[in-house]
């Protein structure tokens, strides 16, 4: 699969998601705690601020594969892990908020940033995330991971459909099965997509 090819779909599609929520469900209930606002500004920065970091060729990465860059974040302790997601609420609603009154515009904007950005990026040039350098082959489907999956989320809370082309959704749901395999669980969801098991309650692979 092209990496490069599948992101840009997943962010040209989420552009299109925006644009098409309603009026009305912006400060509706999004996820969890979130507004629709919020969580469109929590996939804006993990879909598309974060592929507009600047790349640093030749430095060395600290995971080789995009399902290393989740199975690590899992290794943290759960202090740093709770300040994690406290920082990452604050910049969602920040984020959203930033949006403005044309959010679709905004996105739209951002989308054609990120795609040129990641065009003129080479494979094993590195990126700086938070958990260290990765290259930008297997940092590029963690960031189509989380358009798609907050896409997903974000039709579901605006009561809009997602049109998502069949191969960027084959790449997000082939990485969520890869990133329980790196985690130890992938035959309990083996078992589970086979019908032969069933996964726990707000069972997550992230």
């Amino acid at each position: 699969m092209d990496f490069r090819r599948n992101y840009r779909a997943a962010a040209v599609s989420f552009a299109d998601l925006v644009a098409r929520v309603p009026a009305d469900r912006w400060d509706g209930p999004g996820l969890g705690s979130w507004t629709v606002r919020d969580l469109v500004g929590h996939a804006v920065t993990s879909g598309l601020h974060q592929v507009l970091r600047p790349t640093t060729p030749d430095a060395t990465p600290v995971v080789d594969t995009p399902e290393g860059f989740w199975a690590f974040t899992r290794t943290v302790p759960a202090d740093v892990y709770a300040a994690a997601v406290h920082a990452s609420t604050e910049n969602a609603r920040t984020v959203g908020r930033d949006l403005g009154d044309s959010p679709a515009i905004a996105v739209r904007d951002l989308v054609g940033r990120a795609t040129a950005a990641v065009a003129d990026a080479r494979d094993d040039d590195v990126i700086s995330t938070l958990i260290g350098g990765i290259r930008i082959r297997d940092w590029l489907p963690t960031r189509t991971f989380e358009l798609v999956v907050h896409g997903l989320d974000i039709g579901a809370a605006a009561g809009v459909s997602f049109n998502l082309p069949e191969p960027a959704l084959a790449e997000a749901t082939a990485h969520a099965a890869r990133i329980a395999v790196a985690a130890g669980d992938g035959t309990g969801v083996l078992r589970a997509l086979t019908g032969r098991g069933t996964l726990p309650p707000d069972f997550s692979v992230v």
